[in-house]
């Protein structure tokens, strides 16, 4: 039996496990956008599938509503490919083993993909299903949206009629969203030399670990800490206090998550062991203190390494100046906050993977603001600390913000659908985080009205991901009538 055949609606979780079976991290599209042109040439579905390995499928309109206004309904179908710690499964290669825990949905080890992977199994639904009413629908299926919404940049939008979307890529049930910031992916790259690992010298494993994470446009205003940023702190710390080397270090994968876990290789002198382990239990306590809210579960470990980890060259002391600078004076976290929206973020920068890596220290970050002057503020003085450190950055995949619409029938009609339904107002909000809509936006001209939508998940792009399984299902109910009541659109 399969784990979510009893789960309603049937439709959207059978599809649901279905893509979860296929391996979808972001740059692993190939499976899963053939897997939905095959879906669509099964029910004789017109669609495209670009070079990009974006999909686009088309529905006819029901009866009755061939002159409503075309619909766009979008989302992606990458996924970050997050696990915990000695986690053996392989992301690029095997499917996620899906687990239910009352009223969520979860998966084994690792993230779980609902974001996107929901927007996905609820369009395919939709498009599998012949009793629903609605108008001429355009599905959208992007690819490597987490790594700069790429695939939407690479879209071509004359292939759409409508100019009406409904981004399916919000997290919370109840809210609209209206508007989000945009971005651009920021790679740091400072040279580093290298000299033997010095005689008699012990080589330790220092990691800082067991920080909640998170998304960095959902949860950067949370005051979360970042494991890179940390050891930047820790190195610095234990540097004052006794004469140390470096041979490496790494920390997260994605610029858009925060970092979780950091590890470091050190070494010293035996007899500088217990002023390090004193260091680093000093360490532990002040940051424990200063996290006990928003990560009371950070680990600082120092640990001997066994031979897989011994050092042979380790990076000269001008070197490990360099990242130690770098790693306490790069800007992180919030930067500005809304004037005119309370409790929205404008403008973040997020370190959320760093390596060394062919002689340079590499850092990447994704920079968000809704205010492209204050966005430009952060790549200058990202430019400046390079410079001054010796080093370049390099600014790829920039997208656009999505800016609010003052008249906009289709966030009216999601608006008073969910009223009706549930007897309560929705929430309207702009956001932190991108969203494709900005650059759809871009490509369809003023004519576009958009909102973005979606169901309650929590801890995204990290190995707590979860979906509520009573909240899919209102939110299919609560789009499907969207779609059945457009013909209202004018």
């Amino acid at each position: 039996m399969k784990v979510l055949e009893k789960l309603e609606p049937t439709s959207v979780f059978g599809f649901f496990e279905e893509i979860s079976a296929i391996p979808r991290g972001s740059y692993n599209n190939t499976a899963i956008s053939n897997y939905l042109a095959d879906f669509a040439k099964e029910r004789n579905l017109k669609y495209v599938q670009d070079e990009a390995q974006n999909v686009l499928i088309y529905k006819p309109a029901s009866k009755g509503y061939e002159n409503a206004p075309t619909i766009i309904l979008q989302g992606h179908m990458d996924m970050v490919c997050e696990k915990v710690e000695g986690c053996t499964k392989d992301m690029s290669k095997e499917g996620i083993e899906l687990v239910v825990d009352g009223d969520w949905l979860t998966a084994k080890d690792t993230t779980l993909g609902a974001d996107n992977g929901i927007a996905v199994a609820i369009m395919l639904a939709i498009l599998d299903d012949n009793t629903l009413l609605h108008p001429a629908l355009e599905c959208i299926f992007t690819t490597d949206e987490e790594t700069g919404l790429e695939g939407a940049t690479a879209f071509d939008a004359s292939l759409l009629e409508g100019r009406t979307m409904i981004n399916l890529d919000s997290e919370d049930e109840g809210i609209i969203t209206v508007g989000c910031a945009g971005g651009v992916t920021a790679n740091v790259l400072l040279p580093y030399e290298t000299e033997a690992a010095p005689a008699g010298f012990m080589a330790y494993s220092l990691v800082v670990d067991g920080l909640r994470g998170g998304h960095s446009g959902v949860d950067i205003n949370l005051e979360r800490a970042n494991s890179n940023i940390l050891m930047g702190r820790l190195l610095e710390f234990i540097r004052n206090k006794a004469k140390i080397s470096l041979s490496d270090i790494a920390g997260g994968r994605a610029d858009n998550v925060i970092c979780k876990r950091t590890e470091a290789v050190i070494l010293f002198s035996p007899e500088e062991l217990s002023t390090v382990e004193d260091a680093v239990l000093t360490f532990r306590k002040i940051i424990s203190s200063e996290y006990q809210t928003s990560d009371p579960e950070i680990t600082i470990t120092l640990k001997e390494c066994n031979n897989s980890c011994k050092a042979e060259a380790v990076l000269t002391s001008k070197s490990l100046e360099t990242l130690v600078s770098y790693l306490l004076l790069t800007p992180y976290g919030v930067q500005n906050m809304s004037p005119n929206i309370q409790g929205l973020v404008e403008t973040s920068l997020n370190l959320g993977a760093l390596c060394l890596e062919n002689g340079v220290i590499n850092g990447l970050y994704s920079l968000r603001s809704s205010v492209e002057t204050r966005r430009d503020l952060m790549e200058a003085k990202l430019e400046k600390l390079a410079g001054l450190l010796g080093g370049k950055v390099e600014f790829t995949l920039p997208y656009p913000a999505w800016e609010y619409k003052v008249d906009s029938p289709i966030r009216d009609l999601c608006a008073k659908t969910f009223t009706e339904l549930y007897n309560r107002e929705p929430v309207i909000e702009a956001i932190h985080a991108g969203l494709e809509c900005g650059l759809f936006a871009g490509k369809l001209g003023e004519e576009f009205d958009a909102t973005s939508i979606g169901p309650q998940m929590h801890n995204v792009h990290t190995p707590d991901e979860v979906l509520s399984i009573s909240s899919t299902e209102r939110f299919y109910k609560h789009l499907t009538t969207i779609l059945e009541r457009a013909i209202e659109l004018k």
